[in-house]
């Protein structure tokens, strides 16, 4: 008697990824570790700020999901510059796009200095054009209308109309805002006292509005907010939050854009829009390009002069008035 056939066991058909998307469904483990290792590197050795290495951190964990499992041993620049090419597809922002390969080419050579790359491929890649990273600015009328977007309805409209004059008047970071202590502020002296990246120190004056509004903020609105901090160390902070804690950089930045919308100004407004729009007006202004470097923290003077190519009001005027065409 014939035996019955006994079925044989389906097989499962496995899914395979898109090009571009990595070898595996998984990324390469030993890559983040790498990764962690290099972010403990640019703190510990290179003393970079949080802020930076958290950048550099982002930045390389958008690269890691796009490496799959290749092995990045045998990465060749087309194939970083398919990477750069996808960043693009994201509509990722050309100053964004720049920091990524930034982030790229720091890790490449670390990778270098710890024996696992013998070649850096990194280092061929293009960085995005000096136009594409021009610095969206406010005109004055826009940044008047946005200082003065906070009124009396708002919860804490004496610390934002301060907030916002500072970040003005003296071109900081959000992060370097944040992190002004009270005692940071000379208003006798008419400066502040801001630490920027790498902690480094740096004295910029203060506008005769700024002091006015930090005095008022100080004077009619700190104490209120102080009264509900929990613990003495949130007293030493000069913008504090609702609850009396210290004002994060986070909330700085929901600030601006709710004050943005309000004003009728660009969506696309940040803390940074204000220190663009400080450096570009007082250049405009005939400041030293040395002394605006100075103001923002610029470790590079070449960081500073993408503000000179920004007021083009200026160089047609200029050019009007000197070019025997003109």
């Amino acid at each position: 008697m014939a035996q019955p056939e006994t079925a044989k066991p389906r097989r499962r058909k496995l899914k395979v990824r898109k090009a571009g998307r990595g070898d595996s469904n998984e990324p390469n483990p030993t890559v983040a570790i790498w990764i962690e290792k290099f972010a403990r590197y640019l703190s510990g050795e290179c003393h970079l700020a949080e802020n930076t290495v958290s950048a550099y951190k982002r930045d390389l964990k958008r690269f890691h999901e796009w490496l799959g499992n290749r092995k990045i041993v045998k990465l060749e620049i087309r194939d970083l510059s398919d990477y750069v090419a996808r960043l693009h597809e994201e509509g990722l922002a050309p100053s964004s796009i720049a920091r990524h390969i930034v982030s790229l080419k720091l890790f490449f050579r670390f990778l270098q200095l710890e024996g696992i790359l013998a070649d850096n491929a990194a280092d061929l890649l293009g960085s995005q054009k000096l136009w594409d990273r021009i610095p969206k600015v406010l005109s004055p009328g826009e940044v008047d209308r946005l200082l003065t977007a906070p009124d009396h309805d708002d919860r804490c409209w004496r610390r934002d109309r301060a907030m916002l004059e500072l970040l003005y008047a003296t071109g900081c970071r959000a992060s370097e805002l944040s992190n002004l202590l009270l005692a940071d502020i000379r208003l006798e002296e008419g400066y502040c006292r801001c630490r920027g990246k790498g902690d480094k120190q740096r004295l910029v004056p203060l506008s005769p509005r700024a002091i006015e509004l930090i005095e008022s903020y100080v004077a009619k609105e700190r104490g209120q907010l102080a009264a509900r901090a929990k613990s003495p160390v949130d007293n030493d902070w000069l913008l504090l939050s609702y609850r009396g804690r210290r004002l994060r950089r986070e909330r700085i930045w929901e600030l601006v854009k709710r004050y943005a919308l309000r004003s009728e100004i660009r969506t696309d407004i940040s803390p940074h829009s204000l220190r663009h729009s400080f450096a570009t007006h007082m250049l405009a202004g005939g400041a030293d390009l040395r002394m605006v470097q100075e103001m923002l923290g610029h470790a590079s003077i070449a960081t500073t002069q993408v503000y000179t190519h920004v007021d083009t009001d200026r160089l047609k005027q200029i050019h009007r008035k000197y070019h025997p065409r003109g």
